[in-house]
């Protein structure tokens, strides 16, 4: 091997030790990997670049902000819950996971997906008083094989579809790879089902481990024109949330307690509702519930606009030691108080006649500004947002949806190229305000964009100086090997690679090694590119495998936050990112008792 090529190899495995046995950032070491090839001349500036301008990068991109609107407006949870239902048993509730999660995954970012349905799985587990990994599970793994039956199904596809136009001009269609993912789908999905409750522990969830949580006391009400009018509790599932349970009802004046869960609701009804903050941003999603405080409606803030926010009062508060009404609160702070805790518990009574004291941690109902505007100033010790907490907008979940049936239509039919279908839909969710410009930049997740689009420089890289050629011949080890046996080398080391790095970067090392073998045994090279989608689509063996996933959607993990120790302030603790939005962490703050998600 001549020079360049070895030094290539060099920075490829390197990159791949720092991948898997370092906790330096992705992008950092991509980049590091790249500013090699080019400083040492093995590559020109233009070829180690050619990433950033590639079709699928591009496209990946776009799908952001696709994502974006679809999460904004709640679309895919207005379609969850009527794709799931309220079933009473573990297989009925396994075949309803399987089923929505890999069709919808077929058509739109996993995590989005994946995220959307955790709390009505955790619904589910706390009312069938089951282990929510029998559940988690299959809607990790349905997720996984639904995101392979079409192009746009998972980043990894359109990845290798950027590399097969670039490097062949060769661009493959929305189902192309139906073919192939639409058997793995029954496949999986019949194991998944028949063996999911046999072959998982029973381990108990994570809420039912924890201590209990800083409380809080939280009130709704029944929209009148809303879809949960004529609802029993149990069916609008409200019964049991991951965060909190329903305490009282109160309806024209008088008084419901201990409600049985086939209490159908009112409008007008206020619902009282204790448990953690994070129950308050469950409630905000739940479609036909609105905040029952009439200041909450005083605000001069749109209602998809706010979010939910803790405070801890400090020594130099300006309404210390007198009443949130005396304080006047809202209009100092733009900001209305939904409930109040003290020493970890909820203080029960009217909200307008507590007497603020140092140390009370506030649930906020805001602006998005509020944490930015006051966490450095002395009236709060401390100040967090609670993340992903702004409603969504759903009387633009259908445009949304709409949005996206037109992308997959135009893409499917050929009239546009799924580039071109994306731009479209992301200018159609911009244009129908379904997410702000400035949100829609914040889901755009430009590490991972730069970690995909880095990593054709390697690419390029063992391309140009011939190392892909010499792996290759390394891989056929004889030359009468048979095609099957080359293409399930291909697929193997994918796989591993994908266990090891991230699936985006394993595909892009193995697909010119691929390509290699595919023209020196004289064979269609689509077969292997194809291999390379799955095989780093399709990984189940390790947690961090497939990272499409958000943080309790991947096979052995469930949602869980840092918690601190009593006493102790808690540091904002932040969720890992898949290669799709959605997976956002989570803001918390001290208390005398321990915090639970």
């Amino acid at each position: 091997m001549e020079i360049a090529a070895i030094f290539t190899l060099l920075v490829v495995v390197a990159t791949l030790a720092a991948l898997a046995l370092t906790r330096i950032a992705p992008d950092a070491i991509l980049m590091s990997a790249l500013g090699g090839l080019v400083i040492s001349g093995t590559l020109t500036p233009g070829q180690a670049l050619q990433g950033f301008s590639n079709p699928g990068v591009i496209t990946i991109a776009t799908l952001y902000v696709v994502a974006a609107g679809l999460k904004e407006t709640g679309a895919i949870q207005w379609l969850a819950h009527r794709l799931l239902g309220q079933p009473s048993r573990l297989r009925q509730a396994q075949l309803r996971v399987l089923l929505p999660a890999a069709g919808l995954s077929a058509f739109m970012n996993n995590t989005t997906v994946v995220a959307m349905f955790i709390p009505a799985i955790q619904e589910w587990a706390a009312r069938l008083k089951l282990p929510p990994g029998k559940l988690l599970l299959p809607l990790s793994y349905a997720a996984i094989i639904g995101g392979t039956c079409t192009l746009i199904g998972t980043s990894t596809n359109l990845v290798v579809d950027g590399l097969l136009q670039t490097e062949r001009g060769v661009s493959l269609s929305m189902f192309s790879l139906a073919w192939v993912g639409v058997p793995l789908v029954l496949v999986g999905g019949t194991f998944l089902y028949f063996f999911t409750n046999r072959l998982l522990p029973d381990r108990q969830g994570v809420l039912e481990q924890l201590e209990q949580a800083r409380e809080y006391a939280v009130e709704v009400e029944v929209e009148a024109k809303g879809p949960l009018v004529g609802k029993t509790i149990a069916d609008a599932g409200l019964r049991s949330l991951a965060h909190g349970y329903l305490a009282d009802i109160e309806r024209h004046g008088h008084l419901l307690t201990a409600v049985p869960p086939d209490t159908e609701l009112m409008a007008g009804d206020i619902l009282v509702f204790i448990g953690a903050p994070e129950c308050a941003r469950e409630l905000r999603r739940v479609h036909g519930l609105k905040p029952a405080s009439g200041d909450i409606h005083k605000l001069d803030i749109a209602h998809h606009q706010r979010c939910l926010v803790e405070a801890v009062i400090g020594p130099d508060f300006g309404g210390l030691n007198q009443t949130v009404r005396d304080s006047r609160f809202r209009s100092r702070y733009q900001a209305v108080i939904l409930s109040i805790s003290r020493n970890g518990k909820r203080i029960p009574g009217k909200l307008g006649a507590v007497t603020l004291q140092v140390g009370d941690t506030l649930l906020l109902e805001t602006a998005q500004d509020f944490v930015d505007q006051y966490r450095y100033r002395k009236d709060f010790l401390l100040v967090s947002g609670l993340t992903d907490s702004t409603p969504p907008d759903f009387r633009k979940a259908p445009v949304a949806l709409g949005i996206l049936a037109g992308m997959v239509g135009l893409s499917a039919t050929g009239v546009l190229s799924i580039l071109e279908a994306a731009l479209l839909a992301g200018g159609g969710m911009l244009a129908t305000r379904c997410v702000p410009m400035s949100k829609a930049r914040r889901y755009i997740d430009l590490s991972v964009l730069t970690v995909i689009a880095a990593s054709f420089a390697l690419g390029a890289g063992m391309t140009e100086t011939g190392a892909a050629t010499q792996v290759a011949q390394w891989l056929l080890l004889s030359e009468d090997l048979a095609p099957w046996a080359a293409l399930a080398l291909v697929y193997l080391m994918t796989a591993v690679f994908t266990e090891l790095i991230t699936n985006n970067a394993a595909a892009v090392l193995m697909f010119p090694i691929a390509v290699s073998v595919a023209d020196q045994l004289g064979v269609n090279f689509l077969p292997f590119a194809v291999a390379i989608m799955f095989a780093a689509s399709a990984s189940f063996i390790t947690p961090l495998g497939y990272q499409d996933q958000p943080d309790g959607a991947g096979p052995w993990r469930l949602p869980l936050q840092r918690l601190p120790a009593p006493g102790r302030t808690a540091q904002r603790v932040g969720s890992h990112h898949g290669d799709w939005p959605g997976a956002a962490g989570v803001g918390i703050l001290s208390s005398k008792a321990p915090l639970r998600v």
